[in-house]
């Protein structure tokens, strides 16, 4: 019999899936590797700023290739405006390089085999492999997910790997797919960090941080 909180849980999803029924992923992408690269640049950044910067960096950079053999001082100019700009080049480049030389510069399809690159960690990698290959291997927890699951009683952990295992405890694995681009939706839109939007919640009524 599921608890109290599993049930709590499948009511989320299901009012925030009414709520915003063309939920997607707000990062600009048309193949697996754009949408790695772009999810790494997101860190620290919005999407709206990474999705400035991605059709010229595309442009220059189509393939893990152009990557892995990328000026440093070029790639950092192109994504200077993401922030943290010498560690994201660093990174892209040094997992453009692994690209090569161990998956003919292919994007892989397993978390263990991403979260190997540089510069990817759980987080990079949940998304690229539901959004990129239609994978569920577990949930992407930003800061939104972080948030969110703590103000909706779902969690008490603030370790983004605690919070998905929290979360995946709670949800059928199908639905883990669905978890991110929901609560991102609903935090941007309702749920806003320094003034949240507690009247026109759906989850008001069984919020137990929601504000009279």
């Amino acid at each position: 019999m599921a608890s109290s909180r599993e049930k709590w849980a499948a009511t989320i999803l299901r009012r925030l899936k009414k709520a915003y029924p063309q939920a997607r992923v707000a990062l600009d992408f048309t193949n697996p590797l754009e949408l790695l690269v772009a999810t790494i640049l997101s860190a620290q950044s919005t999407d709206r700023q990474i999705n400035r910067i991605t059709p010229s960096l595309f442009k220059k950079y189509p393939q893990a290739a152009d990557y892995a053999r990328a000026d440093p001082a070029e790639l950092e100019a192109v994504i200077r405006s993401s922030g943290f700009f010498r560690n994201k080049a660093r990174n892209i480049k040094a997992a453009g390089q692994l690209l090569e030389e161990r998956y003919g510069g292919q994007v892989p399809r397993t978390m263990d085999e991403l979260v190997a690159l540089p510069g990817v960690a759980r987080k990079t990698a949940n998304i690229v492999l539901v959004h990129a290959f239609g994978v569920v291997e577990g949930i992407a927890v930003d800061t939104h997910v972080k948030r969110l699951a703590g103000l909706l009683g779902l969690t008490r952990e603030t370790n983004p790997d605690r919070i998905e295992r929290d979360l995946m405890d709670l949800l059928p694995r199908p639905r883990w797919g669905e978890v991110n681009t929901l609560f991102v939706m609903h935090g941007r839109q309702v749920c806003i960090a320094r003034r949240p939007r507690c009247s026109r919640c759906v989850l008001a009524d069984g919020c137990p941080s929601a504000r009279p």
